[in-house]
Formats: C-alpha cells, structure tokens, sequence
C-alpha cells in the first residue's frame, strides 16, 4: 500500500474567526464573499474542493437565464419572476426568483469586471439573430425578449476566485465543513460558527463568526449509487452530495418541499455520463433539428399546434404569447419533439417516425451549428474535453454528421419511478427576505434554498446573502462556542479511523440507495415510509458505528454517507408530513389519493428539534408582493444600481 503523501494532522485543532463566515465555494459562496468583502468585513470562505475551479460550474456553464434588466430585454424582472412561480403552481421561491431576476445582470457585469466572458468581443457571430450588434450580448431561446444570455462560463470560476483573492477574503481549500455551531442568545437560538475537517490532512477546525451562509449543494446519492461504477458525475461533482442541508437540518434550520420528487438525477451513477454528449433540443442543444432513424424530419411547432416552417421561428413566440422560458415551459409545450419527460411517443410512432432519434446541425443555419456545437456544448459543464475536444478529435462534423439521442430522450440516463431525485426545483431551505434562516444569524443561497434555479439564480441570491449576512455584523460581537459541542464532533468525525476491519463507506451508500427505492419511490404509503424510516435509523444504530476508513480521503467520503443518511431521514419524514397526493410536487401516496386538496396546498415545512421532527407550514404566498417586499427592503443597492456605483 502506497504512503498517505499528506502530513498527518489527526487531532490537530486550528481556530479562525470572521465577521461573515461562507461555507461553500461554488457560484453562490464566492459571490457571498465577494458581498460581504465589499461592505468592509473580514470573510472566511471554507470549501470542500479548490475554489478557484469547485462546485457546479467549475467546469463551465452556457448560459445566464432571467438577465432580465439587460440593454435588450423585452421582459421585467417581475413577468419573469412570476412566470417561474406559475409554472411551479406556487411551489416556488418567489424571493429566490425575484432575486435572480431582478439582479441577475448586475451579476454578470461584476463578473465581466473580474475578467469573465460575457459577450462576443472577438465578432464570431456578428450578424448572428441572437447577437446584439451594438451591446455585442448573445441570447437564448427566445431571440425577440432577449433576457436569456449565452455565456462563456469556464471562465466564471477562476475570475472570481482572482477577486476572492483581491479582496482579501480568506480561503480555506479542501477543508469540508462538516457541522454548524449554535448558542441560545436572550432566549433564541443563533449561529456562531461552524467547524469543518481538511481532507487530506485530518485537521480540525473551529471557525467563529458573527454571521454564517450557507451556500453548499443540493442533496445527491440518495437513490441512485452504483459502487463499481460510480460514472461520471455531470452538473454537480461527486462531492456534492447536501451536507449543508444535512448540518443545516442537524442544527434547526427549517426546510421545505423535501417531499417533493422529480424523474431526474445529475449526479452520480452507474448509467450516468456528460448529457450534452447526445444529440437532443434541450437547453445547450436548444433548438437543434431532430430527424428519425430514416432521416425524416420531426416538425417544430408552437403552442397552438401550428408547424414552424423556418429555424428563426423555433426561437420566437407564438403569436399572442409574450416570451417562453426554457424553450417553451411557459403558455404549453413551444415545439413538437421534446422527449420522454412530456411526450407521448406513441403518438409519434402513430405518425410515423422511427427510433432512434438524432440530432442534426447539417440542416441549421451555419451560425445556429457553431453557436451550439463550438460554444454551448464547448460551455456546458463538463463538456468542454469530454465531448467538443475527443468528438471532434474522433473526427464528429457537425456540418456531416448526426448524433443520437440517447434513451429517445435528451436526459443521458432513464430512471425509475423509484428513482426519483432531488432535480428540478427541489427542496431545500425556507428563509425571509433577507435569505436568513429562521435560526439567527445563518443565512442560506443558491442550491441551498429550496426551489433553486440555475447559475444566474445562485450567484444573485449568494451576493444578496452576502450582503445582508455583513449588515446584521453590525454591532454584533463574536459568541464563544461550547467546547463540549466541539468535541462531540471532534468524536463523530474522528471515529471511522478507530475502526478495524469495519464497513467500507460505499457499502452504506448502496444500503442507503436501496432502502430509498424501496420504501421511497414513486407511490408511497405510511407502512413503506415507516418501514423505511425504521430500517435508516437501523443503519444509524448498528452500521455506522462499523464504518471503518485508513486516511482523510476516505473519512471525507464516510462524512458525506452519514450526510446523505442525514437527508435520507429527513426526505422520508417530510413525506409522512403530507397526507395528500400532489400532481405539482410529483408526490404520490396510494393511502392519501386525493391530490392537492386546499387543506394541504401550502409549504409543508419540517426542523429538527431536541432530536424530533417538528412539522409546520406556511402560505403560498407567504413571501407577499415581490416587488413591494423587495424594495422595502433594498433601498441602498437600488440607489447604488442606479448610480452605477
């Protein structure tokens, strides 16, 4: 056996302090600091991986939705933001979406100032429908209200990480933070801190803070976890699994919509690989010509049903219809071919069509080709090697060739019914309209909160918490933390590397998955949740006391398991809290048929209290009237906006 190349820092303790403390160093977290820093105050960042290329769109992304006060947008910030609540039926996050709507391009200005790419300064596509001559702005989707942005995303990360640096904010890379720290202040539970462990070296430490963000991942691995061949993650990277929800939950922080399901998983598993490597008319193929497998042309048409009969007209509104999001979830479907999500193939076989499906740029315009295979696909996360540079080395030519779409879907994996994943607006945490928690003092953004969008979404509302997170710094004082609490998890981290001969992490990973499918699939019923539930506490009681590692990697990933157990037990809680069937949160229970009666259209809300469950719930509409609620609230950056400070 190799040597551990890392210095052994087992038991080693190391204390920091700040006044904004940002745990997670994806798109939200470094925009977060960046806030804070801005205001003056001294910011720590902790992240799992390495800054300057971690999280989500460490790799790159394509493009920047709900742009909505660019020069060119057709669209307010309040259409779109309630365009998004209307799809999702209300079970949205109208603070979230308003956010990102209303400060979304703010963000990429910023970014272009940091050195990220945001335009087509060297004229690639001049004359192109989609670009701006004067602003030099390329759009998506839907050319005629331009509030969708193509974007040269590999170079977001490392152009915030430089003024990560510039700022002075202090940067803790591969130190995973693994627990908040709480204390009880005139009777109200407040954050103080949180602590964490360096992957490769096993050091401890203890950050304290007066203020602390939560700005990690959505949750992954749940029900889908293959221990041979894990795959290539796609969106989200392997590590990214929800520990902030699980030290969110563990520490009281109140969540929603964890009951939610929908059919999809970009994270890790046997059938998983980069999806944009497939041909498909989503997102970064959007809308790329689809033929049979004799080459016959599948029609675009609009919400009416009315064929388009030109490449221009797939990225235009109907007549009567003001914008689509998303290439037409909004006013019904925009196109005929979309795929297995919401399309009824028989139908398409009815008519004559032939599996498999392909995509075919030979037939698009040549700057439509090259905008979605030499940029968009060459943007998207983890495309840019995998697929743009070793298919083209391969000798794949978009002006010849066509490119199958995979599963007759645009999805790069199928999934079962019982394997339905938090993607997709999912669940997560329930804030005010300053993005804070309803424990004092911890605030939470991007894939943290529930209903979370895309990039443009995580870097709004992480500057958002970032700043409101250091005014609530003002005329706060640091709070000791309880030593017992640190060494409580001091005992919970270290206790894998005291194990002999025990469990390797992977095994639970896989127990985990198979109770989820198993009693938390597509219907659920009170004895298979219950039965699941006794079976995961049953893994706590009796397998993670075997869970036995030999270096700091490994407990690194033994940490994430218990994580995922963590949220495993929270899912499967939030979904006994809700006895009822609910078409919009793709919630079925075979002993609750009836679907989304009045009693139970509301935010069920779930915490962790003394160790218990603790149900609640709130409206709706409980956040109010965006835009009124938002400008009550932000009357100093609306004046720095408009002065251009």
């Amino acid at each position: 056996m190799s040597k551990w190349p890392y210095e052994n820092e087992i038991g080693q303790t190391q204390e920091d302090g700040c006044d904004v403390l940002v745990l997670g160093g994806g798109l939200a977290g470094c925009y977060a600091a960046i806030a804070a820093a801005r205001k003056g105050k001294s910011v720590i960042l902790v992240e799992k991986g390495s800054t300057e290329r971690s999280g989500s769109a460490g790799s790159g992304f394509d493009h920047w939705e709900s742009a909505c006060t660019n020069p060119c947008s057709k669209v307010t910030p309040e259409e779109i933001a309630h365009a998004y609540i209307d799809e999702q039926s209300k079970y949205s996050n109208g603070i979230g979406h308003y956010i990102e709507c209303r400060e979304g391009y703010d963000r990429l200005l910023d970014m272009e100032s940091f050195g990220g790419k945001i335009r087509d300064t060297e004229n690639e596509f001049e004359g192109a429908p989609f670009r701006d001559e004067k602003t030099k702005l390329m759009f998506a989707y839907d050319y005629k209200n331009k509030f969708t942005l193509r974007v040269w995303g590999s170079t977001f990360k490392p152009s915030l990480y430089k003024e990560l640096k510039k700022l002075g904010v202090k940067i803790y890379d591969r130190v995973e933070a693994t627990g908040l720290l709480t204390a009880v202040v005139d009777g109200k539970k407040c954050g103080i801190g949180a602590m964490g462990m360096h992957t490769r070296t096993g050091k401890f430490y203890v950050f304290k803070s007066k203020t602390t963000i939560l700005t990690m991942s959505r949750p992954a691995r749940v029900w889908l976890f293959d221990s041979d061949l894990t795959g290539l993650c796609e969106f989200r990277p392997f590590q990214s699994i929800g520990s902030g929800h699980a030290m969110g939950y563990r520490a009281g922080v109140e969540f929603t919509m964890m009951e939610k399901s929908v059919k999809a998983e970009f994270s890790a598993s046997g059938r998983s690989f980069p999806p944009y490597g497939t041909g498909n008319n989503h997102n970064t193929w959007y809308a790329a010509t689809m033929v049979d497998a004799r080459g016959k042309e599948i029609p675009y048409v609009d919400r009416d049903g009315n064929e388009l009969k030109t490449v221009l007209d797939r990225y235009m509104p109907a007549p009567g219809q003001k914008f689509f999001l998303k290439g037409g979830v909004i006013d019904e479907a925009k196109y005929e071919y979309r795929g297995p999500e919401t399309l009824d193939f028989e139908e398409l076989m009815k008519r004559g069509y032939k599996l498999p499906f392909y995509a075919d740029l030979s037939k698009m315009p040549d700057y439509e080709r090259r905008v979605i295979w030499g940029m968009m696909v060459g943007e998207e996360g983890k495309t840019k090697v995998p697929i743009l540079k070793y298919y083209t080395e391969k000798g794949f030519d978009p002006e010849k060739h066509i490119l199958q779409s995979y599963g007759t879907g645009w999805q790069s994996a199928n999934f079962l019914d019982q394997e339905r994943q938090l993607f997709g607006a999912p669940g997560g945490i329930i804030t005010d309209w300053n993005l804070m928690t309803n424990v004092e003092g911890i605030y939470a953004a991007g894939d943290q909160l529930y209903a979370s969008d895309c990039c443009g979404y995580a870097c709004a509302t992480g500057y958002y918490a970032g700043r409101k997170a250091a005014d609530a710094c003002d005329n706060k004082e640091i709070i000791e933390y309880d030593i017992l609490d640190v060494e409580a998890e001091k005992k919970r981290l270290y206790a894998p590397l005291y194990v002999e001969n025990g469990m390797h992490w992977k095994e639970l990973n896989a127990a985990i998955a198979k109770c989820m499918q198993n009693y938390c699939g597509g219907i659920k019923c009170e004895e298979l949740l219950q039965e699941g539930l006794s079976l995961l506490n049953t893994y706590e009681n009796e397998m993670v006391p075997q869970l036995s590692c030999t270096n700091p990697h490994d407990l690194m990933r033994t940490h994430e398991v218990l994580d995922i157990l963590q949220v495993s037990k929270m899912i499967m809680q939030a979904c006994l809290f809700r006895k009822s069937s609910s078409d919009e949160l793709h919630f079925y229970r075979s002993d609750y048929p009836e679907k989304d009666p009045e009693q139970d259209r509301c935010f069920i809300t779930i915490r962790q209290e003394n160790g218990k469950a603790v149900r609640g719930e709130k409206s709706l509409d409980y956040y109010g009237d965006i835009q009124k609620e938002y400008e009550k609230r932000n009357q100093d950056y609306i004046r720095e906006v408009s002065h251009g400070v």
